[in-house]
Parts: C-alpha cells; structure tokens; sequence
C-alpha cells in the first residue's frame, strides 16, 4: 500500500479543528508538533523585541487514495482564508512500517 504524509502548518489553536477535519475525511490520527513562524512577514515588533507567531505543525500519515480528501477537508476548515490560516502539503512516504491501517501486523510470520 502507498503512503502519504500530510503536513499542515495551522497558528496555535487549530489543531483540533484540522484533526477532527481530518477524521471526517478517513484519517485514524495525527502528530501536533508546536511551532513557531520564521517567514519575515510574520515577526511583529513588540516594545522592538521581535515576536514570530505560534503555530502547530499537524502530521497525518494517509493511505494514499485518501489523502487528497483529508487535505481538501483540512483546508476548508483551517484553511489560508480562516482563521487558522493553514497551509497543506503531501509528500511521498516510502517504507512505512509500524502502521497496520486494519492489517494485524502479527498476520507477517515470513521472517519467524
């Protein structure tokens, strides 16, 4: 089975509207990693002390005849033009292992 991996990069705050977006769309989980922007336009000046936003980095991996579901639902909930402001990628994922995805992973005896 082929993989992807879907990166969403959401402001702080979002992750759960990304994850439950996803879940609709099939996905069974994801990894929230918090964050920080470093694109120049992002960093504020406070009392001129640059500040960079808080984001969340969400990390799915997807069967890959589902990815491109969970993405357009991601982006419809937490997209660049609401509020969390997300941003949405796939990479390819090679050599997946430790995902069963509804395979029992003991079902593999070949090397016992």
């Amino acid at each position: 089975m082929n993989y992807k991996l879907i990166v969403t990069i959401v402001n702080s705050g979002y992750s759960t509207t990304v994850m439950d977006a996803a879940r609709e769309a099939g996905a069974t989980g994801g990894t929230v990693i918090h964050s920080s922007g470093a694109g120049s336009h992002e960093a504020e000046k406070l009392f001129g002390i640059a500040v960079t936003p808080e984001k969340e980095t969400i990390l799915i991996l997807s069967p890959e005849n589902i990815a491109e579901d969970i993405m357009r639902a991601i982006i419809k909930k937490a997209g660049l033009n609401t509020l969390g402001a997300g941003l949405v990628f796939a990479l390819n994922a090679d050599n997946v292992m430790g995902v069963a995805f509804g395979i029992n992973d003991s079902d593999d005896k070949e090397d016992r």
